[in-house]
């Protein structure tokens, strides 16, 4: 039987939006995204982040740093008791890349479906039954590109994003204030397929 996974986006999803974190100092996780992984792993769902991280591409910072970024954040998630089963991430830019090796047009840059089919395959996903969960339109559309339901947050660029729906043709499923309450509703979803 295949697993079912939630794709969480991180910077301004799982933890607050400020630019490009160049620190650990500048990584503060949302106190209620803590509560949401502990409700969806207990409801036996994989937790994926999928992050574009193109101040890679940029120069600011390396793959190591946010190779590190997360171990980071997954340390900060173990101490409060929840838990990521993995960590993508895109470091490319197909046309604002400072860096050579990372200007290309790659297929794992959301709302391309790389990483989500990464994580398909080692954690063996049932992605039709999977749900995507972020603050840009991008987030959303990577759940149409894949097939999978979305939810659009009010934290990060949420708000911005939100009135920016009909222009870009990006429909998200739903649209919530944070993480904890697309997980309540993911929840309440799934209750409602098992009845």
């Amino acid at each position: 039987m295949k697993n079912k996974a939630i794709f969480i986006d991180r910077d301004g999803t799982l933890n607050k939006e400020v630019g490009y974190p160049d620190t650990f100092k500048k990584i503060h996780i949302y106190k209620r995204s803590v509560k949401a992984l502990k409700l969806l792993r207990s409801a036996g769902f994989k937790i994926i982040v999928v992050s574009n991280q193109a101040g890679v591409a940029y120069g600011y910072f390396t793959e190591k740093f946010v190779r590190d970024t997360h171990n980071h954040i997954a340390a900060k998630l173990k101490k409060q008791g929840a838990k990521a089963d993995a960590f993508y991430f895109c470091p490319h830019h197909a046309k604002k890349a400072k860096i050579k090796k990372y200007k290309k047009d790659c297929a794992c840059r959301k709302p391309k479906t790389g990483m989500v089919k990464k994580a398909a395959k080692r954690f063996s996903l049932n992605i039709g039954k999977s749900y995507v969960v972020g603050d840009k339109l991008t987030d959303v559309k990577l759940g149409i590109n894949s097939k999978m339901k979305s939810f659009l947050v009010l934290t990060g660029f949420g708000k911005t994003e939100r009135k920016l729906i009909k222009k870009e043709k990006a429909r998200p499923d739903f649209i919530v204030k944070d993480l904890y309450e697309a997980a309540k509703m993911i929840i309440s979803l799934e209750r409602e397929c098992k009845s």
